[in-house]
């Protein structure tokens, strides 16, 4: 053999080699599969057919030495097994078709939140309700990605490693904030049906507790001798299994004062590998790969692209996995072509550093200090004035070419509570930032972060919680991403307030704009997500050593600008019922005085004030705002109006032609009533 040939064999021997090793150094290893069967008992969705309920378990193995999975932190603290790999588990929920070469092609991966499926409420309107995602062919697909979750049968749990230091427990700093909405003297200090870090022994008698009414108020430290702290280890199928940790304070803990336990904690989870679990998932899926797989070697024909869908805690998820790199797999290829993260906010999330608390978000009035809004916050590169970095979501994505078509929806709440201006603005909040060409960001005017019921109620708000219903604009912006990802058609242009054209201005300014409404006040607070130092180690190795954590700056949140009797303008994109108005929606309500904090924001929340029915009935209450007698006429006037609404947003594609008759026979049963008050 001539040493030409020689020298070629080797070669491919040596490429060979490597492709083998690449395969195996992090990966879906082993499906288990416990339960297959027909879902919603076999019914069948149109062109579709049948559906398959698929669910189980999915086990991994992730190499701690591999440059994909660099950025998780503490994962070479993890044992490791025979094989020198890091093993855990997530939960797993398939529907597919039952045939399928009637599937679309894609799969669309639902980011549980806290555990619980959001994908069939916010497109099939419940499971299987009237079978959307199915009818259009979708594979939907779920896993366990939240460590924090104490067992329950209903919620998708994941497993992840402990970090240790050569079998020795790793500790450090753990902050847990409390809020109760009424008198109560115990408490999880962290959400209800999540564990927490348990505590040392050193940590029980050196914890401390602090309590103020508002945020920027001084903390007050309560004596050691006046609250215990009580962990209760859990029965569960999985080894690293979180406590769950309570608050006892025999006084009382009274309705809306921040309380602020801070303890030393062990035994960190390397939760990060979250980021890995959806990365590895996906790619078995598009591409194959892991024993007992339940689609086999016809996988990679079946599924060729995959969509991303997060709402609140999932869509900052979604944020995280892209800023980090996770959408690279571990040959180079795109895991997501699509993603779509919901209600997400300006934010990130408490996903991937030590002692990481994945349910911890960042509101204004509650959960404070966490770093869920922390630059960046822009899909484009940008430099932020605090803390002297340049980065971007996009930035690891763009340099390993695995950037995908991104819808960034998002309610008017985002804007009060969720610091969702930043996703569109500098970090100081003086210009427009650039959007990247294959960034769509819709921002649904006059809702809340999660539509209310109707009749709505008022909750711990002053006024009724907001019934704006969004979900419409979400059925026709997945399918036009799903074309979108496949180069058949573009979306629609993003519609969002600006700074240029003064639709996105300061809280002052849209007070300022605000129409006075008798007995109804506007906030004097937002949003406003500081700088935070959480000590040396947090930018090199994301251990926060200090908590709480240093306020050394702010970002600048604006607003959109209110329009005429309150609702919002059309720089932003306003979902049918908003646009033809029974009432005022705003993405804002205030607390009452009987929960606490009276006129701090409610977390997430919006309000509907509505219109006086007659103009009588508004002159004699002093409103400002039209009647909807002065507005419509009457009841048909008012469904005239609605129908050419609907068309408008169809014809523009913000909303599917077959869901017009829905829209309308909704909004036609919640108005008939009022209407059937003014005279014949």
């Amino acid at each position: 053999m001539s040493l030409h040939h020689r020298v070629v064999n080797l070669i491919a021997v040596f490429a060979l080699v490597m492709l083998t090793s690449s395969r195996t150094s992090a990966e879906l290893v082993r499906w288990e599969i416990t339960s297959r069967q027909p879902y919603a008992e076999g019914r069948q969705f149109g062109a579709t057919g049948a559906y398959e309920r698929i669910a189980g378990k999915v086990h991994f193995e992730l190499d701690p030495n591999a440059a994909p999975n660099a950025l998780i932190v503490d994962l070479r603290y993890a044992p490791l097994n025979a094989r020198g790999r890091v093993e855990f588990w997530g939960d797993l929920l398939i529907l597919a078709p039952a045939d399928l070469t009637k599937s679309n092609g894609t799969v669309l991966y639902d980011v549980n939140n806290r555990g619980n499926k959001t994908a069939l409420s916010f497109f099939n309107n419940g499971d299987p309700g009237d079978g959307f995602l199915m009818q259009h062919g979708f594979t939907v697909v779920w896993s366990g990605w939240d460590g924090e979750l104490l067992p329950n049968s209903d919620k998708l749990r994941m497993s992840p490693p402990v970090a240790k230091d050569h079998g020795k427990p790793l500790t450090g700093p753990v902050r847990c904030e409390i809020i109760a909405n009424s008198l109560t003297k115990r408490m999880v200090v962290n959400w209800d049906a999540h564990g927490s870090y348990r505590p040392t022994e050193a940590g029980l008698k050196a914890a401390t507790l602090t309590v103020r009414e508002r945020p920027d108020d001084p903390r007050v430290p309560l004596a050691r001798d006046k609250f215990q702290i009580h962990v209760t280890d859990l029965p569960s199928d999985s080894p690293t299994q979180l406590p769950k940790v309570e608050l006892e304070f025999p006084d009382g803990l009274q309705p809306g004062l921040i309380y602020e336990l801070i303890y030393e904690a062990q035994d960190p989870l390397v939760h990060g590998v979250c980021f890995a679990e959806v990365r590895d998932l996906i790619a078995a899926l598009k591409h194959g790969g892991g024993d007992k797989h339940p689609f086999g070697e016809h996988s990679p024909q079946h599924f060729k692209r995959a969509l991303g869908f997060g709402v609140s805690q999932s869509g900052r998820f979604l944020r995280e996995f892209l800023q980090s790199g996770f959408n690279a797999d571990e040959q180079g290829r795109i895991v997501f072509e699509g993603l779509m993260p919901h209600v997400a906010g300006g934010g990130l999330g408490s996903f991937n550093h030590r002692f990481a608390q994945p349910t911890r978000h960042v509101n204004q009035h509650d959960h404070h200090d966490y770093p869920g809004d922390r630059f960046p916050f822009t899909y484009g590169t940008q430099t932020d004035s605090l803390s002297g970095r340049t980065d971007g979501i996009l930035k690891r994505a763009t340099e390993t070419k695995t950037v995908p078509k991104v819808m960034h929806t998002q309610s008017a709440g985002e804007y009060y509570t969720r610091s969702g201006s930043l996703v569109h603005t500098d970090p100081t909040g003086e210009h427009d930032a650039e959007l990247p060409d294959t960034v769509r960001v819709y921002a649904f005017g006059g809702t809340q972060h999660g539509p209310a019921g109707w009749p709505p109620a008022k909750g711990v708000g002053k006024y009724f919680s907001n019934p704006g219903d969004y979900k419409p604009l979400l059925r026709a912006l997945l399918l036009s991403m799903n074309d979108w990802v496949q180069d058949k058609k573009l979306p629609p242009p993003s519609l969002y307030p600006k700074i240029a054209d003064g639709s996105l201005v300061r809280l002052d300014a849209a007070q300022k704009a605000f129409v006075t409404i008798p007995g109804v006040e506007f906030p004097k607070v937002v949003q406003q997500p500081p700088f935070l130092d959480f000590g040396p180690r947090w930018y090199s190795d994301r251990i926060p050593d200090v908590q709480p954590p240093v306020q050394k700056g702010q970002y600048q949140v604006l607003v959109p600008r209110p329009g005429t009797d309150g609702n919002e303008t059309s720089s932003t994109l306003l979902p049918p019922d908003v646009a033809i108005p029974l009432g005022t929606h705003t993405g804002w309500n205030l607390r009452r005085a009987d929960v606490g904090a009276e006129n701090e924001l409610v977390s997430l929340g919006g309000a509907y004030i509505p219109f006086a029915v007659t103009k009588k009935e508004r002159e004699i209450a002093g409103d400002p705002r039209l009647s909807l007698e002065e507005r419509y006429g009457t009841y048909k006037g008012y469904i005239d109006k609605l129908e050419a609404k609907c068309g408008e947003l169809a014809r523009e594609g913000y909303i599917l032609r077959d869901d017009v008759p829905r829209i309308i026979r909704t909004q036609a049963e919640r108005a008939r009533p009022l209407f059937e008050q003014l005279s014949p």
